[in-house]
């Protein structure tokens, strides 16, 4: 049975990185004539599900730099090494196309394959665990995407440091759409390209304190842009040697310099520690300790050395996690002071 039915969405399987995307439904929801842009097809030899391998790419459901569209398509709105650019994904037949407008157009249509898991191998992960296996049966078009861009995953990870993921999802989506520019192309109405490293540098204390962002995490975004350059060097260097990179800025540790390579480089190993949550889901799941910290969740994923982070994500979407005990952290809002 575990493969006939999609699994229901759940609060854990969505942390997993999963997005709804539509199916294709371009035969019923016609496209309204478009400036032409870039294109490149190509036809991978695995089952793609672009909801599980771009997911992790989106942070929150108003995120301005990304779109899932009732066409079954997914936008997002990148600022590559050369430039601003908006690339459109569908996928239909088991083939892959992808359209892309901008300076960056070029370079994110080269980057589409890795994008959508071609560096990955999850044929060297060998479940364990019996609620792992189920949860890799079925998504078997999990892979883990690598964008190659170092600063648009650090930044909303700072954003994320220490707060609920609505305060830093708003804070994302106020400041990508006050400063940053739009997405070039056809883009969906309101999608926003990040701002530069210079206009982050520049945006104003009280806009920080406008979008609910405290002084030490915004303080973190302007040390890390005035290194931008030798942050994206990290691109071409192993997830661990990244890491040390990226944790040489203060206030970077390695919650946030993990959560920034799983995507910008697809790390299978860059577990996330220090995470309120995780250990405890990752204990409940695989040993009924919902109690776990951070030590007692790596030695239960020890067995998947190599592997942890996809591990912890097929836990994240097997849904299965321990029920609330307390109510959820109220929602601060520094803005309003």
């Amino acid at each position: 049975m575990a493969g006939r039915f999609a699994p229901r969405p759940t609060r854990t399987t969505v942390r997993g990185g999963h997005v709804a995307v539509p199916a294709d439904a371009s035969g019923g929801v016609p496209r309204q004539a478009v400036a032409p842009g870039r294109t490149r097809t190509w036809t991978p030899p695995w089952p793609v599900d672009l909801g599980l391998v771009l997911g992790p790419l989106r942070r929150g459901p108003g995120d301005p730099t990304f779109r899932a569209t009732p066409d079954g398509a997914v936008w997002r709105a990148s600022r590559t090494p050369v430039g601003a650019g908006t690339l459109r994904v569908s996928a239909r037949g088991g083939v892959v196309r992808g359209e892309a407008w901008g300076p960056g157009s070029e370079w994110l249509l080269e980057q589409l394959p890795e994008m959508l898991g071609a560096a990955d191998d999850p044929d060297a992960f060998e479940p364990r665990h019996r609620l792992v296996a189920v949860a890799r049966h079925r998504r078997p078009g999990l892979r883990l995407t690598r964008t190659g861009l170092v600063l648009e995953s650090l930044i909303p990870s700072v954003l994320e440091q220490k707060v609920t993921t609505d305060e830093a999802y708003r804070a994302w989506r106020l400041l990508v759409r006050k400063f940053g520019e739009p997405a070039p192309g056809p883009a969906p109405e309101r999608m926003s390209v990040m701002p530069e490293s210079r206009t982050w540098a520049l945006i104003p204390s009280w806009e920080w304190h406008r979008a609910g962002v405290d002084n030490k995490r915004a303080s973190t975004i302007l040390r890390a842009v005035r290194v931008a350059g030798r942050l994206e060097e990290a691109v071409g260097m192993e997830p661990g040697a990244a890491q040390a990179r990226l944790e040489l800025v203060s206030g970077i540790g390695p919650w946030t310099s993990a959560e920034t390579v799983q995507r910008s480089h697809g790390a299978a190993d860059s577990v996330t520690v220090g995470d309120l949550h995780l250990p405890g889901i990752v204990g409940y799941a695989l040993a009924g300790d919902r109690d776990a910290d951070d030590s007692v969740m790596l030695s239960l994923l020890e067995p998947y050395s190599g592997q942890r982070h996809r591990a912890a994500r097929l836990i994240l979407l097997s849904g299965r996690a321990p029920a609330r005990r307390v109510p959820r952290m109220p929602r601060g809002d520094i803005g309003r002071l």
